[in-house]
């Protein structure tokens, strides 16, 4: 199988890589479980090569995926135009390779492998 599971349904599964990735877009650096880390990492990548791609099919692609949050207060810029405007741009002559994940060690309650999930 090409993919984790991570102990859930489908829709359960869609819905938290949905938080994730709206989280990983407006913060650039989040903390979670090393499985969902790295799977995660794969669809952040797909997101920002839509925004590097930066039509209006990519915009509405990536619009269908990350939740409508406000990623900026001050400038009311949501994380779709966070992606498409920012982080598209900084990552123009890159060809992939835009997160990075660090291993932190075990969590203290349950013994879970953690990680930090961060853009490059």
């Amino acid at each position: 199988m090409g993919y984790r599971k991570l102990g859930r349904d489908s829709s359960a599964r869609k819905a938290l890589f949905r938080d994730l990735t709206t989280d990983l877009i407006i913060n650039e650096r989040i903390e979670t479980t090393e499985p969902k880390a790295k799977e995660l990492r794969s669809i952040v990548e797909q997101m920002i090569t839509l925004g590097k791609r930066g039509d209006l099919h990519a915009r509405r692609q990536a619009a269908a995926f990350v939740r409508d949050e406000v990623a900026d207060e001050e400038n009311g810029t949501t994380a779709v135009q966070k992606l498409f405007g920012d982080i598209a741009t900084r990552y123009e002559d890159r060809q992939g390779g835009y997160t990075r994940v660090h291993k932190l060690g075990p969590r203290r309650g349950d013994g879970a492998e953690m990680a930090i999930i961060e853009l490059v």
